[in-house]
């Protein structure tokens, strides 16, 4: 009999970029019979910043309402998380990281050992650091004990979008959304995750 996995994808999205791609390995995991849940991290910068650039306040509530937030809890109970993350100057963004610094007592009981972790990511410029965020979370998800799955090149739209390290799309300077092929990798990634994820519960 096989394994249902629980995965949890977190991800901090401005104006649904990422999600989009969220999306994208949802489906993929589920496609592979896994329980999937979906968390956005909120942005903890002023109220003031926000409303001063067009459009962020709306995009924000829009987001908000369609994705609660994570909790340590979330990522205790599932058997894979999925981290997902905008690029910001190559590195992850603030709002992702704070969720994962706030993992810290999980991480003193070894609560998250053994689980699978994986990275995807989305940037506003071609070579805008796509390879180097995913790569820069890897050594958070080692420290927290996580078996790193990355994509491979495990499916032939590896050699025409993403990355061998996870999922990933260019927006552009007007927020593009990620293409059919950007898409279908990310779905890749949650099949991938999803499956390793169920076989180690067996």
């Amino acid at each position: 009999m096989s394994e249902t996995a629980k995965v949890l994808i977190v991800f901090y999205s401005r104006n649904g970029t990422t999600a989009a791609l969220a999306e994208g390995i949802a489906e993929g995991a589920r496609a592979a019979g896994a329980d999937v849940k979906l968390r956005r991290v909120d942005e903890f910068i002023s109220e003031d910043v926000i409303n001063s650039v067009p459009g962020w306040a709306e995009s924000r509530a829009s987001l908000k309402a369609k994705y609660p937030a994570p909790t340590p809890a979330d990522a205790e109970e599932a058997d894979a998380v999925i981290f997902g993350t905008p690029t910001r100057f190559g590195s992850p963004s603030a709002e992702l990281k704070s969720y994962i610094d706030s993992l810290g007592g999980l991480w003193f009981r070894g609560a998250l050992n053994g689980k699978v972790g994986s990275a995807f990511t989305s940037t506003s410029t071609t070579h805008g650091g796509n390879e180097t965020t995913i790569l820069s979370l890897y050594p958070p998800l080692a420290h927290l004990g996580f078996i790193i799955v990355p994509t491979g090149y495990s499916d032939p739209i590896l050699f025409a979008a993403g990355t061998p390290y996870g999922a990933s799309s260019v927006s552009g300077q007007t927020s593009i959304p990620p293409t059919e092929n950007d898409l279908a990798v990310a779905r890749v990634q949650g099949r991938r995750v999803a499956e390793v994820a169920a076989a180690l519960k067996k």
